[in-house]
């Protein structure tokens, strides 16, 4: 159960952190280009999933919601489902519900 929380909690702030148009957020949020552009980062849900795993992983000792160690080996690895975890939830849930994409096939007679 830890786990799942830990995922949709990482899910939830990388969706606010990638997406969100508070205005704080879009002031401070830098642009695709800027830092020799390294900027992708807050504008990818993979990218910003990694960091918000290691960072939930620091926060793990103040809560009672999940608790893992605090570990260079807990780093990537939570980083890593985060990351992967953000990623599939952005891409299957979207501002209108659940993403259904039709792909065509060729027929072949």
């Amino acid at each position: 159960m830890e786990l799942a929380i830990f995922v949709l909690c990482a899910y939830g702030l990388t969706q606010i952190l990638v997406y969100s148009d508070i205005p704080l957020l879009s002031k401070i949020r830098p642009a695709k280009e800027s830092f020799w552009g390294y900027g992708k980062v807050f504008h990818c849900p993979m990218c910003m999933g990694f960091h918000v795993g290691w960072f939930l992983m620091l926060l793990s000792p103040f809560t009672e919601l999940f608790s893992f160690e605090v570990s260079i080996f807990n780093f990537f690895l939570l980083g890593w489902l985060s990351s992967g975890t953000s990623y599939i939830l952005n891409m299957v849930f979207g501002d209108h519900g659940i993403q259904i994409s039709k792909t065509e096939t060729k027929n072949e007679n």
